[in-house]
């Protein structure tokens, strides 16, 4: 499967998976930043941004994604890069490690922690937005992203800081992405992350302190599902923490790259 990439930098690789309906933008503010030191790979995942679909007889959950990453990076003459993601990325970045096909994994707020209650929170709210964002013509989006308040009203359970966010980057990032979200959606809810003893690399999860999308008690979870993982809390940072504090992420994945 071809997978839509955007690649910069150079030195070791470093794959970065984007979240549940997002694309390559989400990791924006850090791809510069990491380009010096790293050669950046930002892959869109399938059904997301430019990819295309799973086929229609394959689950889209995290494994299924994960293998699917893995074949795409290999086609490129890569292997065992470097792999980070956020949200649904984080969690195929996981099971991409329990594929052996990882150098070392940073997990920024990682599906697959949750209860089922915490489960239908987040789906419920994904869905939410992507119904608005389909109702609510562009134009009108982009006058009510234009204005501070209301930019952080309607951004602010997956942002801890989107008064920082350019109106127009704010637009590009209230956008839902687009065919694969329903699928995904049906095979979300359901997962749980259960490969912690298929893991061998060093791993990272990391967790913003004001993430309310996947509310920081799920990351309490962490150190009992993943006992070897190291467990970082951003403090202040919500759930997309690129975006929120640029320079602190870009620090944590190089440093847990290395």
């Amino acid at each position: 499967m071809d997978l839509h990439l955007v690649r910069k930098g150079s030195g070791p690789p470093l794959v970065l998976l984007p979240g549940t309906s997002s694309d390559w933008r989400v990791f924006a503010p850090v791809i510069d930043r990491l380009a010096s030191d790293r050669d950046v790979l930002v892959v869109d995942l399938p059904g997301f941004g430019g990819s295309p679909e799973l086929a229609a007889d394959v689950t889209p959950d995290p494994p299924a994604l994960a293998r699917a990453v893995v074949d795409f990076v290999s086609g490129l003459g890569i292997e065992r890069p470097h792999v980070a993601g956020n949200s649904l990325g984080a969690a195929v970045a996981l099971e991409i490690g329990a594929l052996s096909e990882a150098a070392t994994v940073c997990a920024l707020a990682p599906i697959g922690f949750w209860t089922d209650r915490e489960a239908d929170f987040c789906v419920t709210s994904i869905v939410n937005q992507r119904d608005l964002a389909e109702r609510v013509p562009e134009a009108v989006r982009r006058t009510l992203l234009g204005f501070t308040p209301t930019r952080t009203l309607m951004l602010n359970q997956v942002f801890a800081r989107p008064w920082r966010i350019p109106p127009d980057q704010a637009v590009a990032l209230s956008e839902t992405a687009k065919p694969g979200l329903d699928r995904v959606m049906d095979a979300y809810r359901r997962y749980r992350f259960t490969a912690a003893d298929r893991i061998d690399c060093p791993v990272t999860v990391a967790w913003g302190t004001r993430d309310w999308l996947l509310i920081p008690r799920e990351g309490r979870r962490v150190r009992r599902v993943l006992p070897r993982a190291r467990m970082v809390w951003l403090e202040g940072l919500g759930h997309v923490s690129m975006w929120d504090d640029p320079d602190r992420v870009a620090d944590l994945l190089l440093e847990t790259s290395s």
